[in-house]
């Protein structure tokens, strides 16, 4: 569990495992090659005889899709199904001959394996696979891969957009002016919001989107402190989390949801913000004391820009009349260009299976580790 609170960072390759790079991103993630079978044997799929020459397509590996994903790299996918109706019911009785089971946000548990027993590989569109029971796959052989890297710019560019909202309540402004409400040329006093030039920035899980968050506060000249698992160095901008917590203007959350981040802002925890404090959250929902965080807004002693939530698509009915906070349907990743990149990453994954080739972006035995 040591990098849970690190976000997605950087692992090192075993030695003996075989790298691609994954498309459009400058630090991909690789890791042990995953166990499938083949030929009646189990070997690591890395290291299967490949059934295809390279440029081969997937009509070895019978798919199927919780939905069809965007772009253009979806279309060299040859022998797919997207499944309709709701999740799992839609699987029925059992699927068997599936081999790759494509998701989104859907729950993929050993009721939902016990339905597909010819499963080899849950191709997971993002990078948070809370959903999918990895250490549940990996018993039955079946390899869990996920996005990373691709869609870290486009998460961090909401997450400041998010901040930019909240403290100078632009949203706010917006139905203002469409209710008709705006009725003097400048306003002068009552709609007054909080800098964000100059204010200090936490973050709270420094890898790769923390990390781009911080490169955006820069051009704000924003003061940056964050906080992971692995202590710093205080000069560096290091805190512990109670202490970075106290100390912020703007509070931003990136790390994954694990046993160790679940309920990570308690209750106690949000009461340590200071009055004009805003946080804001594009990781997961569960991370944050949901009820806690809605007495505080609901005080109006802080504001928030929220992008995730513990019940999706649910969100607490006390929310949606506060005008402290901005709301966003848990779109991190939702431009055009982002998403047809994840899907490039799904489909290469898919295309390394039929191959026999490694796994562009396994979720690693260590990263099953950290969820347990």
């Amino acid at each position: 569990m040591r990098e849970s609170l690190d976000g997605a960072a950087p692992r090192t390759a075993p030695a003996w495992t075989r790298r691609r790079d994954v498309t459009q991103t400058p630090h991909p993630r690789h890791g042990s090659a995953a166990t499938v079978t083949a030929g009646g044997r189990r070997t690591p799929w890395g290291h299967v005889e490949a059934r295809r020459p390279r440029g081969g397509d997937t009509r070895g590996v019978k798919t199927l899709a919780t939905l069809r994903l965007p772009g253009p790299a979806w279309e060299e996918l040859r022998e797919v199904q997207v499944i309709e109706g709701p999740w799992p019911d839609a699987l029925g009785a059992g699927r068997p001959g599936v081999e790759a089971l494509v998701v989104a946000n859907e729950v993929v548990d050993d009721g939902v394996l016990d339905r597909l027993p010819d499963l080899r590989l849950v191709a997971n569109y993002g990078v948070g696979y809370d959903r999918v029971d990895a250490a549940a796959c990996a018993a039955r052989g079946v390899a869990v891969t996920n996005t990373p890297g691709v869609l870290d710019a486009a998460t961090a560019d909401l997450a400041f957009g998010l901040i930019l909202a909240a403290r100078r309540r632009i949203v706010e402004g917006d139905r203002l002016v469409r209710s008709g409400g705006w009725n003097a040329a400048w306003s002068a006093g009552p709609f007054l919001g909080r800098e964000v030039t100059g204010a200090t920035l936490g973050i709270v899980g420094l890898g790769r989107i923390g990390a781009a968050v911080a490169r955006r506060a820069e051009a704000f000249e924003m003061r940056v402190l964050h906080h992971r698992r692995t202590p710093g160095d205080p000069a560096d901008g290091y805190r512990e989390l109670d202490e970075l917590l106290r100390e912020s203007d703007v509070v931003t959350l990136h790390v994954p949801l694990t046993a160790e981040t679940e309920g990570l802002l308690s209750r106690e925890r949000l009461a340590l913000l200071r009055d004009g404090a805003t946080l804001v959250n594009t990781a997961r929902g569960a991370i944050v004391d949901e009820e806690a965080l809605v007495d505080e807004l609901a005080s109006g002693r802080i504001s928030a820009g929220l992008d995730v939530f513990v019940h999706e698509p649910r969100v607490p009915e006390r929310l949606l009349d506060l005008p402290n906070v901005v709301l966003t349907p848990h779109i991190g990743s939702a431009t055009v260009e982002t998403r047809a990149a994840m899907t490039r990453v799904v489909v290469d994954n898919l295309l390394a299976a039929e191959r026999g080739e490694p796994l562009v972006t396994p979720v690693t035995e260590s990263e099953r580790a950290e969820r347990r």
